[in-house]
């Protein structure tokens, strides 16, 4: 098994979209678990030195995740999700706007960006593909120069290992 489920980060800036792609050894319902399940969605968001902290998980449509991230000098930065859609086990989506505080007021300098989860059963493990997608190419800039993809891919580099330990345990 690969350590490194991460197969892809396409930037493209002409449709102003960033897509994260991974290959993981792992049923499909058992990779929505990580997504669906808060405390496992803790457990791979964020990269391992930022470790995540969700307080409200409703994915629902119309539901709100709210979560923060401690950085290892032990300051938090917040951010929440509004969810517009979910079909489990396939796909998710949702905004994200980064937060200035705990009650979900916006970071006034953070702009809004939207997200598409596809999860596809294939070879017996799941392809799941990941896209962020930009209203304004300097937020997406942004967004790349504050290490995004690198923080992502390192977020889902995690996600292995935790499947890895389910199949043991379970």
């Amino acid at each position: 098994m690969s350590a490194m489920s991460v197969t892809s980060v396409e930037k493209d800036y002409d449709s102003l979209t960033l897509t994260i792609t991974a290959e993981l050894d792992a049923p499909i319902d058992q990779v929505w678990e990580l997504w669906s399940d808060p405390r496992k969605l803790e457990r791979w968001w964020g990269p391992p030195d930022y470790p995540a902290k969700f307080e409200k998980h409703d994915l629902s449509p119309g539901g709100e995740v709210t979560y923060f991230l401690t950085g290892p000098e032990g300051d938090r930065s917040w951010a929440a999700w509004r969810v517009t859609a979910a079909d489990r086990p396939s796909s998710l989506e949702f905004t994200s706007t980064a937060c200035a505080d705990a009650d979900g007021t916006p970071a006034e300098d953070m702009a809004v960006h939207s997200v598409s989860v596809k999860l596809r059963e294939r070879d017996g493990g799941t392809r799941m593909e990941m896209r962020l997608s930009f209203e304004l190419r300097e937020d997406m800039e942004k967004l790349v120069e504050m290490g995004t993809p690198e923080g992502m891919q390192q977020a889902m580099g995690q996600m292995d290992a935790l499947l890895v330990a389910e199949q043991r345990d379970g």
